[in-house]
């Protein structure tokens, strides 16, 4: 069953920098959960770097540079993406490769990676993913980032 956003009210953030990566790829479903990312960051307090690559495939490099980068370090990355299933398994290694990549990065670096790279079996499910504001992904991706920058900061 698929669970509503939960609309709550974020923490203050100032001072947090969050970069979002987006596919183009299937462009109407990611980019309303860019906007609903940016506006839930933005609410906090966040700052947001929005860099759009062409596919998923090619989010897990992007990603790895900007946790690797020294000046103007991200607190969390935000990836957007949504997969499409289709008639053979392509689909599904690269949603394999995609979140293999993920969660490396993250234990490697110790930046917070936050997959919402979807891989779904058609479009009625990215519409209610992604266009319907009760379950707009991009707004969940957003909450996890604000806490998890608030988790990796009492760490140190």
């Amino acid at each position: 069953m698929l669970t509503k956003v939960k609309n709550t009210k974020a923490a203050r953030v100032s001072g947090f920098r969050f970069a979002i990566i987006a596919s183009r790829y299937n462009g109407e479903y990611v980019d309303a959960m860019v906007r609903a990312a940016e506006k839930t960051l933005a609410e906090a307090g966040g700052r947001t770097e929005t860099i759009r690559v062409p596919g998923a495939y090619e989010i897990p490099v992007v990603a790895a540079r900007l946790a690797r980068r020294k000046s103007s370090r991200c607190a969390a990355i935000i990836c957007l993406g949504v997969i499409l299933r289709g008639e053979t398994t392509h689909a599904q290694h690269i949603g394999e490769a995609v979140s293999n990549a993920f969660a490396q990065i993250q234990v490697e670096t110790g930046v917070p990676v936050i997959h919402e790279v979807l891989l779904l079996e058609n479009r009625q499910q990215a519409e209610v993913r992604c266009l319907d504001p009760e379950h707009n992904r991009g707004v969940e991706a957003a909450q996890t980032a604000l806490e998890m920058a608030r988790v990796m900061a009492s760490l140190r």
